[in-house]
């Protein structure tokens, strides 16, 4: 039997060196490919939310995806989740959310969840995942969400070290009232690292590892 094949659909180009950098951590001998339209997370933004031919356009990625030999699917992006939802009712091969693991592990930590988000178009989907996952669980979450305002355009301009002390401040706020925060976008995932033990006084959960942990556990 050939070895199986993992496809990536991802609204950013950004994150491509970031999952090849995970599979080779946790999905050794996996064939991987990307297929990147960074237009769709920008027509979200744009909109101010996912727009009907925008998830047209996601489920067609995904189609692409399996047409072209994914065993497997993984939608990086998580403003468009819900198509990525209507997209695996029309595959006949598993098509995953970067966020769902994170979401599950985050409702067994603790019913008092924070989500933080640098877009109100990622807090919101990510946010309404986190509730569904922990009704599907039989829990009561208390969920709190936080959007750190002129974040994303910070980083979008080339001020990262803005973006970062901006994120880290929002986080350290969070911390106080939650017991686990989920982040709803990747790339804050590394203002997280650039914080001391010490201020993490919760689980701060980040979902490029913790989907491909779940996907290699379940699929490979």
């Amino acid at each position: 039997m050939s070895a199986k094949v993992l496809g990536f659909v991802h609204t950013s180009a950004t994150l491509v060196p970031l999952f090849q950098q995970l599979s080779n951590e946790f999905l050794q001998g996996i064939e991987t490919f990307n297929i990147v339209d960074d237009s769709l997370i920008k027509d979200v933004i744009k909109k101010g939310k996912l727009m009907p031919n925008t998830a047209a356009r996601v489920v067609s990625h995904v189609q692409a995806a399996e047409t072209a030999g994914a065993d497997v699917i993984l939608v990086t992006c998580s403003s468009i989740g819900v198509a990525i939802e209507t997209a695996a009712t029309l595959a006949t091969v598993p098509v995953i959310r970067v966020d769902q693991a994170m979401a599950d592990e985050a409702v067994q930590i603790s019913s008092k969840i924070g989500v933080i988000a640098t877009l109100p178009t990622t807090l919101e989907p990510t946010s309404d995942l986190v509730r569904r996952r922990a009704e599907l669980a039989g829990k009561n979450a208390t969920i709190t969400s936080k959007l750190c305002e002129g974040a994303f355009e910070a980083l979008m301009s080339g001020d990262s070290a803005k973006h970062d002390e901006m994120v880290a401040k929002a986080l350290k706020e969070l911390m106080k009232e939650v017991d686990v925060i989920v982040l709803a976008q990747a790339s804050m995932a590394r203002v997280v690292d650039g914080l001391s033990a010490e201020e993490k006084l919760v689980p701060i959960l980040a979902s490029p590892a913790i989907a491909m942990k779940k996907l290699a556990e379940l699929y490979f």
